[in-house]
């Protein structure tokens, strides 16, 4: 069961977020905050898997609350969901500490998708707006990977699942499974939230993108 806290000041959104997650399977409300500050006493309290944030948070930004709410409550997973679609917004929210970034414009399946995933040890960016950080200069560090195994971290970092992948590049989904290990093994890498701070940190998408 994935435990979840909700982090909004607007009490509707909190509600329709808790009517959208209450009878998915699986996944359990446990707690909601309409403050940064509220946010992590609750947070400390319940130990939720999951935290959905929203960034535009009164007194203090939910940027600024991540890391506290990883010292409250370290095994919790942070999913930003923000009307905020800024290239900025995300790389600041990933170097914070966050798992995920959704838009709230986003689709219901697709904010229980990228639930999953976090919730998982992965890391997930909407395509769409992951795909505004990508960057053409690499960093040496990915000099151990052949060009398409840079194209699965490309695509994998911007939250593609093995099947899109697939279909993406033309390749089976076991090709992409295979990459995906060796891509893994040769980075040193365990979990899809660090191949997304990885990519980040080496230019595969990053800061140098508008």
């Amino acid at each position: 069961m994935i435990r979840v806290l909700i982090v909004d000041d607007h009490e509707l959104l909190r509600a329709g977020l808790r009517r959208q997650l209450m009878d998915e399977p699986g996944i359990a409300v446990v707690g909601e905050a309409d403050s940064a500050e509220r946010a992590v006493l609750m947070a400390r309290k319940l130990q939720p898997d999951l935290i959905l944030l929203d960034l535009l948070l009164p007194r203090k930004s939910g940027a600024d609350v991540i890391p506290e709410l990883a010292d409250v409550a370290p095994d919790a997973k942070v999913l930003v969901v923000s009307s905020q679609a800024a290239p900025s917004s995300v790389r600041r929210v990933l170097s914070a500490g966050a798992a995920g970034y959704l838009p709230k414009r986003s689709s219901d399946r697709e904010l229980l998708a990228a639930i999953r995933l976090v919730a998982d040890g992965s890391g997930y960016v909407e395509p769409a707006l992951g795909a505004k950080l990508v960057t053409p200069n690499a960093s040496p560090a990915l000099d151990p990977l052949s060009e398409r195994e840079r194209d699965i971290v490309q695509l994998l970092a911007l939250g593609y699942t093995n099947q899109e992948i697939a279909g993406r590049l033309f390749i089976s989904v076991r090709t992409v499974d295979t990459h995906r290990a060796h891509i893994m093994r040769k980075l040193q890498l365990d979990t899809r939230a660090e191949l997304v701070m990885f990519a980040l940190a080496n230019g595969v998408i990053g800061p140098n993108a508008d």
